[in-house]
């Protein structure tokens, strides 16, 4: 059996798998958990990252205002269904306590390393950039230099080091709605100084799923196997483009080698608030929490980006499915 290495969360948001449902991974019955206009500023909150806090959950949100442009926001919920947001965006200032805004900022990941909560978003740096800040006791808010050039998105941290380096996925991709990409990785020392990038992943395979681009989701979870990256793949059809959950587990030691990868969707926009909202057919993974002695995963994911909505999973069960359907790309 596949086991998660990591704490127990007894408070994890869950609901045990519909009668009938043969699937690695089924949704919240009452999706989405957020609706339109939540504050008075924002009109949206999707593509969102939450975590555990002192018995409750805090989370930093993707937020669309009601001028369009997207920017973060924080946000408390004392089950980690129900959820109230500032309606102000999150006041970063730079390390020398200088205002230091992000004028347009979305997709956010959300983690704790070593007691230090970590940011990290898609960015405006002269194109799409990625952005990376942290706070120790979710007031202040301090961001730090932009970690890689334009042009490039879906910044995800690991959860810890690895080999004594931090670690980072990335997709490369150009200044407008990227018709391509493929999953790097890169190596820090200290959160500043970014190299050794290597490609980890590509676009393709059999499954039209995606096959135009991918992207990392949320932090990947450490586990007996490797580590679990749950990932979208984008596929452009006739009438858009199509944005569905997989996933891959990688070398425990050296996360730049993926040991299996799964041939299938594990999710697909099938619901109505997945395929219909501002942007149609978007189902797009930002974070996971679990529990790790019972496996349970709840993974946070933005549908249509107009909502944000809960799907569950066991950890042995999606390993196992990930193994039976791995295909080489």
């Amino acid at each position: 059996m596949s086991t998660i290495i990591g704490s127990s969360l007894s408070n994890l948001p869950w609901e045990d798998k519909p009668k009938g449902c043969i699937e690695p991974m089924w949704r919240y019955s009452n999706n989405p958990v957020t609706g339109w206009d939540p504050t008075p500023s924002t009109a949206r909150v999707f593509n969102s990252a939450v975590l555990p806090h002192e018995g409750e959950f805090v989370g930093v949100f993707r937020a669309d205002h009601k001028i369009i442009t997207a920017n973060l926001h924080f946000g408390r919920s004392k089950d980690g269904f129900n959820f109230e947001f500032d309606d102000n965006v999150i006041p970063w200032v730079d390390e020398q306590g200088n205002p230091a805004p992000s004028n347009y900022a979305y997709d956010p990941r959300f983690l704790k390393i070593d007691g230090t909560f970590y940011v990290i978003w898609c960015d405006d740096m002269h194109g799409p950039s990625i952005g990376l800040g942290y706070t120790k006791d979710l007031k202040n808010w301090i961001r730090l230099p932009n970690p890689l050039m334009p042009f490039n998105r879906n910044g995800v941290l690991f959860p810890r080091k690895v080999n004594g380096m931090y670690k980072m996925l990335s997709r490369p991709s150009d200044s407008g709605h990227t018709p391509f990409g493929d999953i790097f990785i890169s190596d820090s020392p200290d959160l500043r100084y970014w190299g050794n990038h290597k490609w980890v992943m590509g676009s393709g395979g059999k499954g039209w799923w995606q096959s135009l681009k991918i992207g990392a989701g949320p932090p990947p979870i450490e586990t007996t196997e490797g580590w679990l990256l749950f990932y979208h793949g984008v596929v452009n059809t006739c009438n858009g483009y199509v944005y569905s959950i997989g996933a891959a587990i990688l070398d425990i030691d050296e996360p730049s080698r993926v040991l299996y990868r799964c041939g299938n969707y594990l999710l697909t926009p099938q619901r109505d608030y997945e395929v219909s909202g501002f942007v149609p057919n978007v189902a797009f993974p930002c974070q996971n929490l679990y529990d790790a002695p019972t496996g349970r995963i709840a993974i946070y994911y933005g549908a249509a980006d107009t909502y944000t909505a809960i799907a569950f999973c066991h950890v042995d069960e999606v390993i196992g499915y990930v193994k039976k359907h791995h295909e080489e790309f």
